[in-house]
Protein backbone atom coordinates (compact mmCIF):
# COMPACT_ATOMS: atom_id res chain seq x y z
CA UNK A 1 0.00 0.00 0.00
CA UNK A 2 3.17 2.18 -0.45
CA UNK A 3 3.32 4.70 -3.12
CA UNK A 4 4.90 2.85 -5.82
CA UNK A 5 5.63 3.57 -10.17
CA UNK A 6 3.65 0.30 -10.29
CA UNK A 7 1.42 0.66 -13.62
CA UNK A 8 -1.85 -1.56 -13.32
CA UNK A 9 -1.67 -4.41 -15.87
CA UNK A 10 -4.12 -6.45 -17.11
CA UNK A 11 -3.49 -10.10 -15.88
CA UNK A 12 -2.72 -12.50 -18.58
CA UNK A 13 -3.38 -16.46 -17.75
CA UNK A 14 -0.12 -18.33 -18.36
CA UNK A 15 -0.40 -20.18 -21.91
CA UNK A 16 0.37 -23.51 -20.41
CA UNK A 17 -3.82 -22.68 -19.44
CA UNK A 18 -6.45 -23.47 -21.90
CA UNK A 19 -7.43 -20.31 -23.62
CA UNK A 20 -10.31 -18.45 -22.44
CA UNK A 21 -13.04 -18.62 -25.06
CA UNK A 22 -13.75 -15.59 -27.15
CA UNK A 23 -17.06 -14.96 -25.37
CA UNK A 24 -15.78 -14.95 -21.50
CA UNK A 25 -17.09 -12.10 -19.19
CA UNK A 26 -14.61 -9.79 -17.60
CA UNK A 27 -14.02 -9.52 -14.10
CA UNK A 28 -12.40 -6.77 -12.87
CA UNK A 29 -10.18 -6.38 -9.59
CA UNK A 30 -9.86 -2.67 -9.09
CA UNK A 31 -7.39 -2.58 -5.68
CA UNK A 32 -4.23 -1.11 -4.24
CA UNK A 33 -1.11 -2.78 -3.48
CA UNK A 34 -2.53 -5.64 -2.19
CA UNK A 35 -4.49 -6.47 -5.16
CA UNK A 36 -1.62 -5.66 -7.17
CA UNK A 37 0.53 -8.02 -5.64
CA UNK A 38 3.17 -5.93 -4.36
CA UNK A 39 6.59 -7.22 -3.83
CA UNK A 40 5.79 -10.66 -5.23
CA UNK A 41 6.09 -12.54 -8.55
CA UNK A 42 2.83 -11.51 -10.46
CA UNK A 43 1.84 -15.79 -11.08
CA UNK A 44 1.84 -15.97 -6.81
CA UNK A 45 -0.61 -12.72 -6.35
CA UNK A 46 -4.25 -13.58 -5.22
CA UNK A 47 -5.61 -11.70 -8.44
CA UNK A 48 -3.97 -14.16 -10.80
CA UNK A 49 -5.03 -17.56 -8.56
CA UNK A 50 -7.85 -16.27 -9.16
CA UNK A 51 -7.97 -16.53 -12.69
CA UNK A 52 -6.09 -20.01 -12.47
CA UNK A 53 -9.07 -21.27 -10.38
CA UNK A 54 -11.91 -20.00 -12.88
CA UNK A 55 -10.07 -21.45 -15.49
CA UNK A 56 -9.15 -24.77 -13.94
CA UNK A 57 -13.00 -24.86 -12.99
CA UNK A 58 -14.48 -24.29 -15.89
CA UNK A 59 -15.73 -21.33 -15.26
CA UNK A 60 -15.76 -18.68 -17.76
CA UNK A 61 -14.70 -15.66 -16.99
CA UNK A 62 -11.32 -13.50 -17.56
CA UNK A 63 -9.76 -11.22 -14.85
CA UNK A 64 -8.19 -8.15 -15.36
CA UNK A 65 -6.44 -6.64 -12.77
CA UNK A 66 -6.37 -2.43 -12.48
CA UNK A 67 -4.80 -2.62 -8.99
CA UNK A 68 -2.33 0.31 -8.74
CA UNK A 69 -0.11 0.48 -5.67
CA UNK A 70 -0.37 3.56 -3.26
CA UNK A 71 -3.99 4.00 -4.66
CA UNK A 72 -6.40 5.68 -2.20
CA UNK A 73 -10.02 5.47 -3.34
CA UNK A 74 -9.38 9.33 -4.98
CA UNK A 75 -7.28 7.93 -7.58
CA UNK A 76 -9.68 5.05 -7.83
CA UNK A 77 -12.68 7.22 -8.83
CA UNK A 78 -10.45 9.15 -10.99
CA UNK A 79 -9.81 6.11 -12.46
CA UNK A 80 -12.93 4.07 -12.54
CA UNK A 81 -14.32 5.44 -15.63
CA UNK A 82 -11.88 4.49 -17.85
CA UNK A 83 -11.11 1.27 -16.67
CA UNK A 84 -15.04 0.51 -16.86
CA UNK A 85 -14.30 1.73 -20.48
CA UNK A 86 -11.28 -0.42 -21.18
CA UNK A 87 -12.67 -3.82 -20.05
CA UNK A 88 -16.57 -3.73 -19.54
CA UNK A 89 -16.56 -5.92 -16.59
CA UNK A 90 -19.39 -8.01 -15.79
CA UNK A 91 -18.23 -7.46 -12.28
CA UNK A 92 -16.14 -5.74 -10.31
CA UNK A 93 -14.05 -6.55 -7.27
CA UNK A 94 -13.88 -3.14 -5.40
CA UNK A 95 -10.70 -3.39 -2.64
CA UNK A 96 -9.87 0.08 -2.15
CA UNK A 97 -9.84 2.10 1.24
CA UNK A 98 -6.70 0.79 2.96
CA UNK A 99 -4.53 3.75 1.99
CA UNK A 100 -6.79 6.34 3.01
CA UNK A 101 -7.24 4.86 6.03
CA UNK A 102 -3.46 4.36 6.87
CA UNK A 103 -3.07 7.97 5.88
CA UNK A 104 -5.45 9.02 8.04
CA UNK A 105 -7.63 10.31 5.45
CA UNK A 106 -11.28 11.21 6.33
CA UNK A 107 -13.90 8.41 6.21
CA UNK A 108 -16.55 10.36 5.60
CA UNK A 109 -14.69 11.33 2.24
CA UNK A 110 -13.39 7.75 1.50
CA UNK A 111 -17.17 6.33 2.17
CA UNK A 112 -18.24 9.32 -0.74
CA UNK A 113 -15.99 7.91 -2.88
CA UNK A 114 -16.46 4.11 -2.88
CA UNK A 115 -19.95 5.35 -3.52
CA UNK A 116 -18.99 7.39 -6.42
CA UNK A 117 -17.08 4.27 -7.63
CA UNK A 118 -20.19 2.25 -6.95
CA UNK A 119 -22.36 4.24 -8.63
CA UNK A 120 -20.33 4.41 -11.90
CA UNK A 121 -19.95 0.59 -11.94
CA UNK A 122 -24.01 0.15 -11.85
CA UNK A 123 -24.11 2.56 -14.62
CA UNK A 124 -22.02 0.31 -16.28
CA UNK A 125 -24.28 -2.53 -15.45
CA UNK A 126 -21.35 -3.76 -13.77
CA UNK A 127 -21.92 -6.52 -10.25
CA UNK A 128 -19.84 -4.82 -7.37
CA UNK A 129 -18.53 -7.18 -4.56
CA UNK A 130 -16.92 -4.84 -1.89
CA UNK A 131 -14.13 -5.99 -0.29
CA UNK A 132 -13.17 -4.30 3.42
CA UNK A 133 -10.24 -3.47 5.21
CA UNK A 134 -9.49 -2.83 9.05
CA UNK A 135 -7.32 -0.40 10.72
CA UNK A 136 -5.04 -1.57 13.63
CA UNK A 137 -5.92 -0.58 17.06
CA UNK A 138 -2.98 2.13 17.31
CA UNK A 139 -5.12 4.02 14.53
CA UNK A 140 -7.58 4.94 17.81
CA UNK A 141 -10.87 2.61 18.63
CA UNK A 142 -12.88 5.09 17.31
CA UNK A 143 -11.52 5.46 13.79
CA UNK A 144 -10.87 2.01 13.50
CA UNK A 145 -14.10 1.44 14.21
CA UNK A 146 -15.70 3.78 11.73
CA UNK A 147 -13.73 2.93 9.09
CA UNK A 148 -14.46 -1.03 9.08
CA UNK A 149 -17.96 -0.30 9.75
CA UNK A 150 -18.34 1.97 6.44
CA UNK A 151 -17.52 -1.19 4.19
CA UNK A 152 -20.66 -2.77 6.01
CA UNK A 153 -22.90 -0.14 5.75
CA UNK A 154 -21.87 0.54 2.13
CA UNK A 155 -22.76 -3.08 1.21
CA UNK A 156 -26.25 -2.89 3.10
CA UNK A 157 -27.21 0.17 1.59
CA UNK A 158 -26.59 -0.68 -1.95
CA UNK A 159 -27.25 -4.03 -1.24
CA UNK A 160 -23.61 -5.43 -2.67
CA UNK A 161 -21.79 -8.91 -1.59
CA UNK A 162 -18.96 -8.22 0.86
CA UNK A 163 -16.22 -9.68 1.60
CA UNK A 164 -15.68 -8.37 5.13
CA UNK A 165 -11.67 -8.11 5.57
CA UNK A 166 -9.44 -9.05 3.14
CA UNK A 167 -6.73 -10.04 5.50
CA UNK A 168 -9.01 -12.50 7.23
CA UNK A 169 -7.44 -14.94 9.03
CA UNK A 170 -3.63 -13.96 9.48
CA UNK A 171 -3.91 -10.31 9.96
CA UNK A 172 -2.60 -11.07 13.25
CA UNK A 173 0.44 -13.83 12.20
CA UNK A 174 3.50 -11.06 11.42
CA UNK A 175 5.34 -14.31 9.54
CA UNK A 176 2.84 -14.01 6.63
CA UNK A 177 3.87 -10.58 5.94
CA UNK A 178 7.26 -9.16 3.47
CA UNK A 179 9.59 -7.56 5.37
CA UNK A 180 7.44 -3.84 5.44
CA UNK A 181 5.21 -5.59 7.67
CA UNK A 182 2.56 -4.26 5.87
CA UNK A 183 2.32 -6.73 2.68
CA UNK A 184 1.19 -10.04 2.89
CA UNK A 185 3.88 -12.85 1.44
CA UNK A 186 2.97 -15.81 -0.84
CA UNK A 187 1.68 -17.81 1.95
CA UNK A 188 -0.93 -15.41 2.94
CA UNK A 189 -2.49 -15.45 -1.19
CA UNK A 190 -4.29 -18.26 -1.29
CA UNK A 191 -6.17 -17.25 1.98
CA UNK A 192 -6.91 -13.96 0.42
CA UNK A 193 -8.35 -15.42 -3.01
CA UNK A 194 -10.48 -17.94 -0.33
CA UNK A 195 -11.82 -14.96 1.39
CA UNK A 196 -12.80 -13.25 -1.98
CA UNK A 197 -14.33 -16.66 -3.20
CA UNK A 198 -16.80 -17.12 -0.55
CA UNK A 199 -18.47 -13.55 -1.52
CA UNK A 200 -17.52 -13.95 -5.57
CA UNK A 201 -18.64 -17.76 -6.15
CA UNK A 202 -22.63 -17.14 -6.17
CA UNK A 203 -22.09 -13.97 -8.67
CA UNK A 204 -20.40 -16.28 -10.85
CA UNK A 205 -23.33 -18.12 -11.48
CA UNK A 206 -25.90 -15.65 -10.91
CA UNK A 207 -27.85 -13.94 -14.82
CA UNK A 208 -26.20 -11.67 -15.87
CA UNK A 209 -26.61 -8.21 -15.16
CA UNK A 210 -27.30 -5.90 -18.95
CA UNK A 211 -25.04 -6.78 -21.92
CA UNK A 212 -22.65 -9.81 -22.15
CA UNK A 213 -19.10 -8.24 -21.69
CA UNK A 214 -18.28 -9.82 -24.96
CA UNK A 215 -14.31 -9.77 -24.55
Amino acid sequence: MVVSLFAFYVLAVPAALAAQPAWSRTILVFGDSLSAGYGLPREKAWAHLLAERLQQQRIDYTVANASISGETTLGGLNRINGALTQHKPAIVLLALGANDGLRGLSIDTMRKNLEAIIGACKQAKAQVLLIGMRMPPNYGNTYASKFHETFLELAKQHKLPLAPFLMEGFADKPDWFQADGIHPDTRAQPVMLDTVWKALQPLLHAPASGNKNIK
